[in-house]
Parts: C-alpha cells; structure tokens; sequence
C-alpha cells in the first residue's frame, strides 16, 4: 500500500531531522527483515543489514584515520557494493565517486582538484587510478566482494590521523561531485546532508515513494542521477533497489520477471534502447509491475515517451535537475494531475523562476534564464569566486538554462544559454531543430549545435541516427528541413552517425561528432571529371579564396554565406547561361550536386 500525500510529507519531516546515519539505524529498528539492495547472482542485503554494513565501513574507516569531511574518492564498477560505500561514506566522512573508466590524466587532475584523502577501488581491479594514488601518496583502500549484495570487506594502511568518527552531521559536506566540464573546466559542487536529505524528499513526495516500491536502477552511481534519484531516494523512504551494473538489453525482461519492479529513471538513451528491445522481442504484450516511468538527464523524445507509456500502460514521468540542485528541480506529477510532453513540469521542492538579461523576473510565456533556490541547492561551488559570482544573483542559482513557464505553471526548457547558435546574427535554438527534424518517420534522434564560420561567426549542423541504417540521406532530411524550418535555421551540413555520442548521463559529447565530420569530410576526397563540374569548382576556389575542392565539400562547411552565395549564382548564370538561384546553393551545399543542377538545367534549356 502507498502512503498518501500526508503520509509522505510527514515521513520525510521525520526522517530530515536525522543525520543520514540515524536514518537507516531507524529502518533497521523498524523493519530489519525488510530488502534494502538487489543485486543478481548475490544475496539480497536487508535493512537490518545494510545498517550493520554501514557502521562496519565507518568504523573501518575510522581505524585507518578516515572521519567527518576525509574525501574518499570511490572507483568501482556499477552495483550493490557501490551502492552501500555510497551510503556509508555519505554517512560517516565525504564521498567522491569517479568513473571507473576515467584515464591516469583524468585520475591525475581530479585527484588533485578535489583534495582526495584516501582512495576506495576493487582489490582485484587493475585500475589506472591504483597507479595515480600510489604515485602521489593517496592511502589505497581494497575492497573484496561477498556473496551478498553490498557486503564486502576493506582493508587498508593507517596512514592519516583520525580527527573525529562516527556518523557526521547534517550541515557536513556528503558528496562532492564534479560538473562535466562541457563548455569549461571542471567545477566542484561540494553537497551536505541537508541538501541530500532535501532532494530525496523533493524525489519521495514527486513520485510517491514508499517502502513498498522497488526501483530498478541502470544508471552510473557516480552521477546524481543514480546516486541520488534513484538510489538515496529509495533507500532514505525504505524501499528496495536492484543494482545492476548497466542497461542490458538481453537481460531487462528477466529483471523484470524476477524482481518486479515498480518503476525505474533512465536517459533518453537507455529508454530508446528499452523501446528497441520490445519491439525485437515478444514482451510487448506482456504485464509489466511498474506503476511509472521516469526520464531525466536530457530531452526525451515525445515519440519514445509515447510509444513506452503505451507498451507498459504506466505514465512517463519527465524531469530536470542537475548536479548543483543535488538532482531533482521540476518534475512532471503522477496522475490525476497532468504530464506535458515536451515540458519537464512543475517546480518539485526547489523554488524555479526565470529572468531577463537584467535579472527581472518574467511572467509566463516569455523567454529567460532559469534559476533556483532551496534546501537540495549548493550554497556556493568551492575554490572558484569567479564562477560563484557568475553563477549566483541574490540567493538565487543561475543554471544556464533557457526557459519559460506556461500559464499552469509548467516549465518548458529550450536550450543552454552557451548552446544557442548565432548564424549571421540570427539566433537558433538547436532543440528546436532537433523536434522538428524528429518529425521525420525515419529520423530517431537528432542533434543539433554550432560550429565555427570564418564570416557567419557560426554554423549549424546536425548529427542525426536513422532508426534503420541507410533507411535516410543527408540530402532527404535536409529537403524535409527547408518544409519544416525557416531557412536560417536549416542545417547546412547533416552527419547520419550510428548512435551519438555521450557520457555516463546521457549529455552529448560534441566534441567527437565535430570530429567525426570533419574526419569524414576529409576522407570523401572525390575530383571534379567532365567540364561543369571542373567549371565550378574554379568558381569556388576562387570566389572562397581555397586551394582546391572535392565534389563531396559543403559549401558553408568551407566557409561560404549569402554574400559568397550570391557571387556564386551570378557567375554560374554568366558561365551556363541558366537559371540558377540562390535558393539551389542552400538547398544544393555540395559542390557534386550543384554541378548536376546546372547540368540538368542546361540540358532541358537546350
């Protein structure tokens, strides 16, 4: 049975009061028998458990010098063991969880950056982060595994000296994480108890949890959106979480037969890949136990919301948060109340409001910077004055984000401030590129961003992956582009990729596509043969100021604009006498196919 509404806010009260620590020596008094951790292959972890394991890892920790606000930097693959040196470091000193996939520099700069103390990994891993620590002195502490899910044992030096033990207190640093560094380096969100306590009980009222839910989680537990959506919010209500160590297509519909789950929060990415295995499967008209869906970490796709919402019968529930706000901002509700699609929904616990480039606050319906404020938010990023000055106006977070509210109160998020592309002065929001283009029946996703021109000062391309490989060209979605967009908006150059790239939350690295195309670009070398094509290509090099040319080269991809544009299409008309215009060079940016416009032009003239 789920709690009601005045049953969740008092719970939560009651449990914001503790320290973390206090809070499952509660649960394992009150329902000690009660699943806490579900991991395949091992043992199930009951409350009563896990609190014993917490105490073990704190008093262990303790012994080899490590206490309130030490920072141990975890490195371990996804799972239950994981899943507890999260609750027990969050507990009784300050957790650091890193990818397990970083590399030594990587190891090396943040080693450093976050004031590491000690550093927790597998005994048996032969982890490049063993190899930085030992290098610079940082205590290594192994960790063994145990048949049961979350139980394991340390074992370590003493090498640093204990300033206080036991569990820490509510204003102490729980977590500290860092930003993607996307845009700019790295900064540090140091998160104390209070504003982990406060974002599960922003998660908990939302979403209605209660000890009967049981949450599948196959997201990394060194983001905020499995440590703390998913896994915190579980365990700080008393509910159960299977730990798997990643989205399995193979494996998800026995995870569903065995442990029933009543709900799990993915990316876009993952849910794509759970629609892609029904449809290849017999499930899709199965019973499923799950009572809701979740989504965050990047747009979902209306498609995908749909299509997953029909095959489960459940609602999709769609959210927006970020490391700084410890997860959770907005969030759409769970009926009778309505979900929007394409909305991230109504404030859920933070106070959300938007402003104009002066810091006014804007009323529905117009355009501004999202920001924040509330218990779950950062008080201020550690060791960067500049960016807390940037980042901060009057109490308030600024997140970056642009956005409006409609007039029921639901927030709509149209892209990063940084994100919006300036082509020749006319502003683009790439996601409204990417909705428009996904319109297309054969188009699964789409993403949109800038690049630099030499004289537009930006581009625009999209990197797009076909639901079936070769089932689209560049070309096709382009002419499906000039219907949909105005022409400013209109990608000039479309890269079909397999899959787009992206890191452990779903956020997209476009650093490797604008790799990628201009890899491509530079492998499709193809000369100009018969004389239009060669006549052209002359016109090009010198109107471009270029050395040479491909028949596969993009126009503004080599620089080109409307003023270039222009030049071009009156000397093509002197050349060939034809009626060539300048809608052809934006509609035609290869030079190959531009060739053969004025090719068939010329022909059906003469």
């Amino acid at each position: 049975m789920f709690m009601g509404d005045d049953g969740i806010i008092n719970f939560v009260k009651s449990q914001k009061l503790m320290c973390i620590g206090k809070i499952f020596e509660k649960h394992a008094l009150n329902r000690p028998n009660a699943i806490a951790l579900i991991a395949p292959n091992r043992k199930s972890l009951t409350y009563a458990e896990l609190h014993a394991q917490v105490e073990a890892v704190v008093s262990t920790l303790n012994g080899l010098g490590i206490g309130w606000n030490d920072r141990v930097a975890v490195v371990l693959p996804n799972g239950s063991d994981m899943a507890t040196v999260f609750t027990a470091l969050v507990a009784g000193a300050t957790c650091v969880p890193l990818n397990p996939e970083f590399r030594d520099n990587e190891f090396e700069y943040l080693f450093a950056t976050l004031g590491i103390n000690a550093v927790i990994t597998q005994s048996e891993a032969n982890s490049p982060a063993r190899d930085v620590a030992q290098a610079k002195g940082i205590p290594i502490i192994e960790l063994r595994s145990t048949e049961v899910a979350g139980v394991f044992e340390l074992s370590g030096k003493k090498t640093l000296n204990l300033g206080n033990g036991g569990y820490t207190n509510l204003d102490d640093v729980a977590l500290v994480m860092h930003t993607s560094g996307t845009t700019a380096k790295p900064k540090i969100v140091p998160l104390t108890q209070k504003n982990l306590l406060s974002s599960a009980e922003n998660h908990i009222r939302t979403l209605n949890l209660s000890p009967d839910d049981c949450c599948l989680n196959m997201m990394p537990l060194y983001h905020m959106h499995g440590l703390v959506s998913v896994l915190f919010s579980s365990l700080v209500v008393g509910a159960s979480v299977v730990c798997v160590t990643k989205f399995d297509c193979q494996e998800f519909f026995s995870w569903l037969d065995e442990y029933s789950p009543t709900w799990y929060s993915a990316s876009p990415t993952i849910h794509q890949g759970v629609l892609d295995c029904i449809k290849s499967s017999s499930n899709e008209e199965k019973k499923y136990s799950f009572r809701f869906i979740r989504s965050a970490a990047a747009p979902l796709p209306t498609t995908v919301m749909e299509a997953l919402e029909n095959i489960f019968n459940v609602p999709m529930i769609e959210a927006y948060g970020m490391t700084e706000a410890s997860g959770q901002i907005c969030s759409n509700p769970l009926p009778p109340k309505k979900r929007i699609p394409g909305s991230v929904g109504l404030a859920a616990g933070t106070q959300v409001a938007i402003i104009d480039e002066k810091g006014n606050k804007l009323q529905p319906g117009h355009l501004g910077e999202v920001i924040i404020r509330g218990e779950n938010v950062l008080d201020a990023y550690e060791k960067a004055p500049q960016a807390n000055k940037d980042n901060f106006i009057n109490g308030w977070f600024r997140t970056g984000d642009l956005g409006e509210w409609n007039a029921d109160g639901y927030l709509f998020i149209r892209g990063r401030i940084k994100e919006i592309i300036n082509r020749g002065g006319n502003k683009i929001f790439p996601r409204e590129v990417d909705e428009a283009l996904m319109n297309h029946p054969e188009v699964a996703e789409a993403l949109t961003f800038g690049i630099p021109h030499r004289t537009l000062g930006e581009d625009v391309v999209t990197a797009i992956v076909p639901k079936k490989e070769d089932a689209v060209s560049a070309k096709d979605i382009r002419a499906f582009a000039f219907s949909v967009l105005a022409d400013f908006k209109v990608p000039s150059h479309v890269e079909p990729v397999k899959e787009i790239p992206r890191s452990a939350t779903g956020k997209p690295q476009y650093r490797k596509l604008i790799e990628k195309i201009i890899a491509s670009s530079d492998k499709e070398t193809e000369l100009p043969q018969n004389y239009v094509e060669q006549e052209i290509s002359a016109i090009w090099i010198e109107i471009l100021g270029l050395s040479d040319v491909s028949l596969k080269d993009n126009f503004f991809m080599l620089g080109g604009d409307s003023l270039s544009a222009n030049i071009i299409v009156n000397r093509i008309r002197k050349q060939f006498l034809v009626d060539f215009s300048l809608t052809s060079i934006f509609e035609r940016p290869i030079l190959g196919d531009q060739a053969a416009l004025v090719e068939k032009l010329y022909r059906e003239k003469n």
